[in-house]
């Protein structure tokens, strides 16, 4: 089955009734294209923005070949919620399907639609385009630039195809300034295939360590951005080893921990969870840990010391939310960037449950 995730910020309208409101994230969605029997879902978000429990009452589609589907029908105050729509793709061409959302907020119904194509000849693009940006289908949704060291001008190509029925400009927005892109072709006719081009200069990246920018990948350039269309960047940028100096084995810090990896075998009931790893200076100089940085959101990290003389130990404490964590386009990862010349880079996987 096709799938369309839409999620974004509780930006959509909303509907009001004394202290009760229903916001919806986006009410219409546009599922692209699908084939002949291969049934296509859009997920809408909305959120109870209220002080009251909001209580579903009945939900009606337009038609028998719509099926929607409510997790739960009693909303708690400020909570957020999924609604699914299901068409079974039975009839050829352009399709709009509606459905009532009825509930104790307002007597008139909250209405989503999803809209569509149904062809004939379709090919199934999920394998190759995983990554749906609004029609632009993606073979990667985030670009990570890693172990780079000043004076590096390294690239990352994404292919791109387009799933709309009118031609496209594929653009990057809100480019930072060490980031260029180039799409090839320049513009792209419904169903074909193009790339993107992202390349990096370091030497314009101030900081050591961790740098993460949003972008969006959007359709025509002066879009509107919205976290649909939304591709995180990551850089990490080494230290030059010749700033330590000549040390010699012998004398150099070295760092050593309790454990390469943090496992959180954290239940469906409980979603926040504390671990604890130690870090330890074996070496015969002061040990330096320079930066702390986290590659998700969903973790807070704490270290107690940053300096550590030959011999101490110092205590890293994770707190992790698993609802957050999960949500996460990447992995869960905490880097420490240190002056060990063995270790100037240290990557903490940590691994959910």
């Amino acid at each position: 089955m096709k799938k369309l995730l839409i999620s974004a910020i509780f930006f959509g309208a909303a509907i009001n009734l004394h202290a009760q409101k229903i916001v919806v994230t986006k009410s219409t969605v546009d599922v692209g294209k699908t084939g002949y029997e291969v049934p296509v879902t859009a997920i809408f978000e909305l959120k109870n923005k209220s002080s009251k429990t909001l209580y579903i009452n009945e939900v009606k589609p337009d038609c028998g070949c719509t099926t929607v589907d409510v997790p739960s029908k009693t909303i708690a105050p400020n909570h957020s919620f999924t609604i699914t729509m299901t068409y079974d793709a039975k009839m050829l061409g352009h399709f709009t399907k509606q459905v009532g959302i009825y509930s104790n907020a307002t007597k008139e119904p909250v209405y989503l639609t999803m809209k569509g194509m149904v062809l004939e000849e379709w090919k199934d693009y999920s394998k190759l385009y995983p990554y749906d940006f609004e029609g632009i289908l993606a073979d990667m949704n985030d670009l990570e630039f890693d172990d780079v060291k000043k004076g590096d001008h390294p690239e990352i190509v994404f292919k791109i195809l387009n799933n709309t029925n009118t031609s496209i400009t594929p653009n990057l927005l809100h480019l930072p300034p060490y980031l260029t892109a180039i799409a090839s072709p320049e513009i792209l006719t419904p169903g074909k295939s193009g790339k993107l081009t992202v390349t990096l200069n370091s030497e314009k990246v101030s900081n050591y360590g961790l740098t993460q920018e949003p972008i969006y990948l959007a359709k025509h350039l002066g879009d509107t951005i919205n976290n649909n269309i939304l591709l995180p960047v990551s850089v990490v940028l080494l230290p030059d080893v010749k700033n330590y100096g000549n040390i010699s084995n012998t004398f150099a810090p070295q760092l050593k921990m309790s454990a390469e990896a943090l496992n959180l075998g954290m239940h469906k009931g409980r979603n926040i969870k504390n671990a604890t790893m130690t870090i330890t200076n074996a070496g015969n100089m002061k040990l330096s840990i320079s930066s702390l940085q986290l590659f998700t959101s969903g973790l807070q990290v704490t270290l107690n010391k940053r300096d550590l003389q030959p011999g101490e130990v110092a205590k890293l404490k994770v707190k992790a939310d698993r609802q957050q964590l999960l949500k996460a386009r990447s992995k869960p990862r905490i880097l420490m960037i240190t002056n060990d010349p063995k270790h100037t880079k240290v990557v903490i996987p940590i691994n959910v449950k």
